[in-house]
């Protein structure tokens, strides 16, 4: 129960030095995120994914802070419980006229829990839920930027509109030929507008700060035409010659949900509310969680906060089971879902096939690694998290006894809170969105049969996108490692996900070889590797045997994607990124480019 009086001296000043260490935290973070402008602007690539990497430990670094501060300024793990409460009151108090404070909750929570040594979210010391409302906060100072601002156009000064926008956010480079771009804009805009009646209310609302990441900046907003309104952004690149252009122009739900994918790398934003922000993007993308915009924007403990807060609001609203995923089960994770919640659950088994010759510390290395890099649109995002707490009464028998074999430390089942309900205890998980197995997706083609015109569409799509998967890995110098057909998922938008990281590599680490000629009859017939192979060779010619078994699907893969199985494309890519070259890979379709960038060179 919270105490009726705020009594104790020391409660205020353990609250205080939480915001504190709060607002440290944010300003950090913010600082990082507008200097993104300055790294675009010089053509910073390097220091751009730089900044986008170091920025994610953040979070964990002032947390570090805080509880060693409160420690030794408050002894503050002593404290008695009633102390903890009336350091809740206080904090919220502070959050009051806060322009993050659903961030400051969630700092809170994990310094909290780290001090009070509570392992899981059931307790009364935390936010379980949001305590300040996020609702119309603003910057009132005079010289605040506001979220977004609105442009009233006509349809004779839709171009005039556009360069006005475009020339608000102030970037120090000059354009090629901006005229030029807000042209094409304006054109790609017209299917959307001809013979549509331009309504009273006619506006373009674009947010104030531009979104960056990797070698782009992109401007977003969205169209208001009576009840209509459209999603937009517009990516802004440098052509060779150091000048600006503004690549495509994207429109639509689909096309906002590919740019802020799970699979990509965190944008980083200036934003002085970014509840509003979400408010804002949510707009545009109504079928995407607050939390994966949250984790889009970079503030990934709250997309962390908000997603175990939708979980649990989930569970009491259902009555399935946990249960072992369906597929091919993995040597080195197990994996779990629920089947009406679209993401499963993987924890690291306690012991794997002599085959993998890996450690938990390292499977754990290479999870963090895909978290730090640019995913490309092609890797899943994971959240990552220690002491889950289920219902035991949700989880099927066959599943306890999956994990009680293969990852017995990783399970308690008990009581722990005292509160008569008995829970599985899961010390270190991680959760990714739920994707329909590549073999799988395959195989519903194959029983189908290829004679059907969508079934053999099916084939060939998911052979070109796994290809292409594969391709873009190399371009940001990921090498999978283990790149059979299970180890790929379909998005729901038919894109093709990389989602097994416990072999991959950095490209620039690894050997690619041709397999030598044999020097007699006897190392022709050998069935045995009868050459010296080292740790790190890899030998992209003797992929084929494991993945192309099909003979259609050999067909499809050799008519677009031979080069796979030549140690020479690999090899080329490795020595480009030796180089210091970064590939490009768009969020987009490269078909909606304007191909501003060719012409500008």
């Amino acid at each position: 129960m919270f105490p009726q009086r705020l009594d104790a001296p020391q409660a205020y000043g353990i609250a205080k030095a939480m915001m504190d260490g709060f607002n440290r935290h944010y300003r950090l973070f913010r600082t990082e995120s507008a200097r993104a402008k300055h790294r675009f602007e010089t053509a910073d690539w390097h220091g751009q994914q730089r900044a986008q990497r170091e920025r994610i430990e953040f979070y964990d670094l002032r947390v570090k802070e805080c509880v060693r501060r409160l420690e030794k300024e408050f002894c503050a793990g002593a404290q008695p419980m009633d102390v903890w409460h009336q350091v809740k009151l206080h904090y919220i108090g502070l959050l009051v006229n806060h322009h993050q404070p659903e961030l400051a909750e969630t700092f809170f929570n994990s310094v909290t829990t780290k001090i009070l040594h509570r392992t899981h979210f059931h307790n009364d010391f935390i936010f379980v839920r949001p305590a300040v409302s996020t609702e119309y906060i603003e910057n009132d100072e005079p010289a605040a930027r506001p979220t977004y601002r609105a442009y009233y156009p006509t349809r004779d000064t839709l171009g005039d509109t556009f360069q006005a926008i475009i020339e608000n956010f102030q970037l120090q480079r000059e354009f090629a030929d901006l005229p030029r771009d807000t042209a094409c804009v304006v054109a790609a805009m017209r299917s959307r507008l001809d013979k549509v009646k331009l309504r009273t209310n006619f506006q373009v609302q674009v947010l104030t700060s531009l979104f960056f990441r990797n070698k782009g900046a992109y401007v977003v907003g969205k169209i208001i035409n009576g009840f209509n309104e459209v999603p937009f952004a517009l990516p802004i690149l440098h052509d060779d010659s150091g000048r600006l252009y503004i690549d495509a122009a994207l429109f639509g739900e689909d096309d906002m949900q590919m740019l802020f994918s799970f699979a990509r790398a965190y944008f980083m934003v200036d934003m002085e509310v970014p509840s509003a922000y979400v408010q804002f993007l949510r707009s545009l993308m109504p079928r995407k969680p607050r939390a994966e915009i949250y984790n889009a924007l970079g503030l990934a403990k709250q997309g962390k906060t908000l997603f175990y807060r939708d979980f649990l609001y989930h569970l009491k609203h259902s009555s399935d089971q946990f249960r072992i995923a369906p597929g091919i089960k993995g040597m080195v994770m197990l994996v779990f879902d629920l089947p009406s919640f679209p993401f499963v659950f993987k924890l690291i088994k306690d012991y794997f096939p002599h085959q993998k010759e890996t450690t938990r510390e390292q499977i754990k290395a290479k999870y963090l690694l895909v978290k730090q890099h640019d995913r490309v649109g092609r890797m899943a995002d994971t959240l990552e998290y220690s002491e889950v707490a289920f219902p035991r009464d949700r989880f099927d028998d066959a599943l306890i006894a999956e994990i009680e074999k293969f990852a017995p430390s990783q399970l308690e089942i008990s009581d722990r809170d005292g509160d008569g309900q008995t829970e599985v205890i899961i010390k270190h998980l991680y959760i990714e969105r739920r994707m329909i197995p590549l073999n799988i997706y395959l195989q519903e083609a194959f029983d189908t049969g290829l004679s059907d015109p969508r079934a053999r569409q099916q084939m060939e799509h998911s052979v070109i996108e796994y290809g292409n998967a594969i391709k873009d890995l190399v371009a940001a110098n990921i090498f999978p490692g283990d790149m059979l057909w299970k180890n790929f998922g379909v998005t729901r938008n038919g894109k093709v996900v990389f989602y097994d990281y416990d072999e991959i590599e950095y490209l620039t680490d690894c050997n690619f070889r041709r397999v030598p000629t044999p020097r007699n009859e006897e190392e022709e017939m050998s069935g045995e590797v009868w050459y010296s192979v080292g740790p790190r060779d890899v030998f992209p010619e003797t992929f084929g045997p494991f993945l192309l078994g099909n003979d259609a699907v050999r067909e499809v893969f050799m008519l677009h994607h031979a080069d796979l199985l030549d140690a020479a494309f690999w090899q080329s890519h490795k020595e480009r990124i030796q180089a210091g070259h970064m590939f490009d890979v768009f969020p987009y379709d490269t078909e909606r480019r304007f191909g501003q960038g060719a012409a500008a060179r």
